[in-house]
């Protein structure tokens, strides 16, 4: 387990990375996403005479506290990548990833070499990139004791469980806000999420992600050793 200070996540082959807060990680939209995950790996656990099935590897791995939610505000990921495939739907929010993570700020991460999903394409409403879905798979899914279609099948729910506030999905021009009022935003839109389970990333002033602290049944809880964006005002530019 990593004690988490700032995450860079990077899709495996790409160039693009996203950002994300401190002690926390980006998505890359596969958003702005990408902009940030978590930015290492565990060790490898010792040698064992024959591998483990790929479900008994992930079951195995299924030691964490609670997941976090992480989406992405994907035009900030798309400012410096205008030309993406990912930015022709000017979203808003995206999904970056569905995260394990521990109440003392370390998270599990790359906790076996199990193979991801059969069919990639059948979740590319979430993931629109496969080479991010299978990023998430190794670095986290891994780590849920969950399979992959499983995994992803919770991200999605969990994914679609959150409204996205309509001040921020109309938005026409850059706004400025302080993160308690965009976090509000939130909470008035999603009166099931209380405001201790968010948490708000952001880089240089500007809003890079949401995230949201969940059970293991996918149900808003209170965050714990999850840092949000300390900044005074935040930057927030249109889809």
């Amino acid at each position: 387990m990593l004690a988490r200070i700032q995450h860079v996540d990077c899709a495996p082959e790409e160039t693009i990375c996203y950002p994300s807060r401190v002690k926390q990680r980006p998505f890359g939209l596969v958003l702005l996403l990408l902009a940030g995950c978590h930015s290492s790996t565990t060790s490898a656990p010792p040698s064992e005479p024959a591998a483990k099935p790929a479900a008994q590897q992930t079951r195995a791995s299924a030691t964490f506290d609670f997941y976090l939610l992480n989406l992405s505000w994907s035009p900030e990921f798309c400012h410096s990548h205008p030309t993406a495939a990912e930015c022709a739907a000017h979203s808003t929010f995206v999904l970056h990833g569905l995260w394990p993570e521990n109440n003392d700020g370390s998270y599990p991460q790359n906790c076996s070499s199990a193979p991801g999903p059969a069919d990639p394409s059948q979740y590319s409403d979430i993931y629109p990139d496969p080479s991010l879905l299978q990023h998430e798979w190794a670095a986290h899914g891994t780590c849920s004791g969950l399979s992959p279609d499983d995994f992803f099948s919770a991200a999605r729910k969990a994914f679609h469980s959150v409204t996205i506030p309509p001040k921020l999905v109309s938005l026409q021009s850059q706004i400025s806000l302080p993160p308690g009022q965009i976090l509000e935003l939130f909470t008035t839109s999603n009166p099931q999420i209380p405001q201790a389970a968010l948490a708000l990333s952001c880089g240089s002033n500007y809003l890079t992600a949401v995230e949201v602290c969940l059970d293991k049944s996918l149900q808003p809880i209170a965050c714990s050793g999850v840092r949000s964006c300390r900044a005074n005002t935040v930057r927030i530019p249109p889809p």
